[in-house]
Parts: C-alpha cells; sequence; structure tokens
C-alpha cells in the first residue's frame, strides 16, 4: 500500500508493506489521501507460500465438526495460487476514495464515498472479524446512489467505511485499552473530523459491538443506529425470553455457538498472540482460520469453491480478496487482539448495567446469522428500539452476502431520521 506522501515500510515475513507513518507532527491529524499499490513480488511470495504449504489428512467426519474441510482448503489453494487476480481487487478499491487521519495515536484508514443526492444523511459503518472494508463494497453503490439500485432520492446517504484498528490498512495499536468503547470514540472524531454534525452508524459482528457503544455514548451528532447481531446478548442470556417456538431456537443456537462454535473466539480472546504466529506465516492457515467462524457461512463458503455455487455475493474472488488483504497486511495478529481487549472489558464490566441507549435503534433479523434475534430478545436489549424486520436470507456477513437486501434494510431503518 501506498500513499502520496512520506511512506515508511511496515515489515513482515510475507514483506515490506509501504505505508503513511512519519507524516510531520503537524500533518498527523489531516484527512491524507490514499491508494493501494502492492508490489508484485509480494504477490509472488504469496503464491510460493500457498504451493508450500504441509496440508493434514482428511478429516475423519463427513461435516465440518472437526475444522475447515481439507477439500475446501485444497480447492481454495489452487484458485488462490492459479487463477486469482489481487489487481482487480485493488482496481475496485483505488476506484473510491479513501483516505487515512491519525486519531489518539493510530492510523485510521477509511474509505469515504459522498452521495450525489445534497440532501443525504451522513453514515459511517464498521466491519466485523474476519471481515474487513472489503465485506462493505458492494453496498456502496445502493446506500449513495439509490436512485439508480430501486430507491429515492431522500434515502441518499454520505458513506463511510473504515477499517478497525489494527485491520487492514489501518495502524496497529502499539497500546492496550482499544476496545469497543475506544473505537467508538475514535469513530465519533472521525465524523466530526469530517464536518458531519447529523449523522447515523450501522454494524455487524465486531461492527455491531462498536456500534451498540456509539449508542451508549452517545456523542452529539449521532442520531440512531442500526445493528443486524444482538451483540448483548452473550451477556443476557439469561434474561431473554424462552417461550415460543422463535425464542426457544435462538436459545438452541447460542447454546451451540457458545459450545461447538466458540473456539477461534476463545482462543484470541485468552491467547492472541499465540494464534498470530501461524497466521502470519502461513497464508492457507489464516485463510482456514478465518473460514471457521459459523456453520452457515462456512458451508456457503465451501460451496463457492468445492462446487461453484456461490451464495449471493460470496465469491470466491471476494473471499480471497478479503483473505489476501489480511495476509497483505499481515494484520492475522493484531485483528485478534480486539477479542483480547473484549474479554477484558467484559470481564471488567461484570455486574454492571451498561448505559442506556439513548438513541433511535433499527434491527434487522437476518435468517442464517449466528443466532437469529426474535423482536422479544431485540426491545430486551434495546427498550428503545424504533425498527425492526426479519428479512428471508442472508447470514452473519449480510452486507456482504445479500449487499442490496442489507441495503433495503438499512435505509428503512434510517428513513424516519432522513431530513432536508
Amino acid at each position: 500500500m501506498s500513499l502520496p506522501t512520506d511512506p515508511t515500510s511496515r515489515t513482515t515475513d510475507a514483506g515490506a508493506v509501504p505505508t503513511q507513518r512519519t507524516a510531520p507532527e503537524a500533518d498527523r491529524t489531516a484527512i491524507r489521501p490514499f491508494e493501494v499499490h502492492v508490489p508484485d513480488e509480494q504477490l509472488a511470495e504469496l503464491r510460493r507460500r500457498v504451493a508450500a504449504t504441509r496440508l493434514p489428512s482428511r478429516e475423519l467426519v463427513p461435516d465440518r465438526s472437526q475444522g475447515v474441510q481439507l477439500a475446501t482448503v485444497q480447492e481454495l489453494a489452487r484458485y488462490w495460487a492459479t487463477d486469482y487476480d489481487w489487481r482487480a481487487c485493488e482496481a475496485r478499491l483505488n476506484a473510491l476514495p479513501q483516505f487515512t487521519t491519525e486519531i489518539d495515536g493510530v492510523d485510521i484508514h477509511f474509505i469515504h464515498v459522498k452521495s450525489p443526492h445534497q440532501n443525504a444523511l451522513p453514515l459511517i459503518m464498521t466491519h466485523g472479524w474476519p471481515g474487513s472494508v472489503i465485506e462493505l463494497l458492494e453496498t456502496v453503490g445502493p446506500l449513495t446512489d439509490p436512485t439508480a439500485h430501486g430507491g429515492a432520492p431522500e434515502d441518499a446517504f454520505h458513506l463511510v467505511l473504515p477499517s478497525l484498528p489494527g485491520y487492514g490498512f489501518s495502524g496497529e495499536p502499539t497500546e492496550l485499552g482499544w476496545d469497543d468503547g475506544r473505537i467508538a470514540r475514535a469513530w465519533a472524531e472521525l465524523m466530526d473530523r469530517l464536518g458531519y454534525t447529523r449523522y447515523v452508524a450501522q454494524g455487524g459482528d465486531v461492527g455491531a459491538g462498536v456500534t451498540d457503544a456509539m449508542g451508549r455514548q452517545a456523542p452529539e451528532g449521532l442520531v440512531g443506529i442500526h445493528v443486524t447481531l444482538l451483540f448483548p446478548a452473550l451477556g443476557l442470556k439469561d434474561q431473554l425470553p424462552a417461550e415460543s417456538e422463535q425464542e426457544r431456537a435462538a436459545h438452541d443456537a447460542v447454546n451451540t455457538f457458545t459450545t461447538d462454535g466458540f473456539a477461534y473466539f476463545l482462543e484470541m480472546s485468552t491467547r492472541p498472540q499465540t494464534i498470530g504466529y501461524s497466521l502470519l506465516d502461513s497464508p492457507l492457515g489464516l485463510a482456514a482460520w478465518m473460514l471457521d467462524h459459523d456453520t452457515d457461512s462456512y458451508y456457503k463458503i465451501s460451496r463457492a469453491f468445492v462446487d461453484g455455487e456461490p451464495a449471493g455475493n460470496l465469491t470466491r474472488d471476494h473471499i480471497v480478496d478479503n483473505i489476501t488483504l489480511y495476509w497483505l497486511t499481515g494484520t492475522g495478529a493484531s485483528a485478534a487482539r480486539w477479542y483480547w481487549e473484549f474479554g477484558r472489558a467484559t470481564a471488567r464490566a461484570a455486574g454492571q448495567a451498561p448505559p442506556a441507549v439513548s438513541v433511535p435503534v433499527g434491527f434487522t433479523t437476518f435468517p442464517d446469522e449466528i443466532f437469529a434475534a426474535p423482536r422479544s430478545w431485540v426491545e430486551t436489549a434495546y427498550p428503545g428500539l424504533t425498527y425492526f424486520n426479519e428479512v428471508d436470507r442472508g447470514g452473519h456477513f449480510a452486507a456482504w452476502e445479500e449487499p442490496e437486501l442489507f441495503a433495503t434494510e438499512v435505509r428503512a431503518a434510517f428513513r424516519p431520521l432522513q431530513k432536508s
């Protein structure tokens, strides 16, 4: 990645990745243009490492219960090493206005696309793990230019897509404390720095935690939030209704996740540095770790490679784009550290009721989410719920998998807040 002024190098075994790190102090908080330009030798080294990977024997079960299946990794490796073109992803990113600015000691990368519609509502949208801004790219058109995608001019947004600290093209925190609350404050500073005095926020996965924190902090200018993962549910589990069939199914899904789908979460929330060695040394180790997130998204991604049947926008290219971004930026370990921060912050807050969310809350339940939250659950977590809908398709990576449907939900959730 290179920038127009004063690049230095972040060096990993994958190669030296130029980034802007040493701008004069007076310029560090300026909004600086950013472009991605990965040297050819880094891409050649990536392909060499993929080809040299030692693979385990085939799993002893017919499903994913022992982890990411060998056939999936073999086909991903073949595609990555022979057919995949990073330059196409690089061009997609560079076709959008990208910037960096230092906030609280960390360089924050963000995409900032202004709508052609004058009265658009500013929206800051946060990705999760193992995602990146790449999972949000297909939503840019529908959200910023709704008239070209079946919407109305009054549904338009000025869109800000930041990379989380330690993820993608953002800098790595060099001190402890970058939990959801601190990221939320950084996002408020970013929106203020961009001159937005009235805006909304949206997030899923880690981004749902950050967006939830923004709603509880209620910084000046934030007028509403929308999330797709009920982040507070893990802490409120004993308080959530279990009377209807839908509520009991949601409880079963939470129990399954916390007993049989929690390995990555537990490892990264307790020992992110340990797994980080593998994530920075082996491209396929990184890929397998990222794929082993949740059952629904794993099987959808597996089918895209093994059967050539992508689910919505979860295509082979888009999946490998995201994995390649983690590899080229060497952020496997630094991204994992968010989970460590989350675990420590959760322990510190144990037994304390969080501040209430004082802005309007919108929520969309996608049926294939890790747990599909019923309305009663969402109202327990967010008594000020102002928008709720259950859609008929889509999973954990809703914006990535179903960008048009996702954009329709974001428009609907924030429509009452749009104004001239």
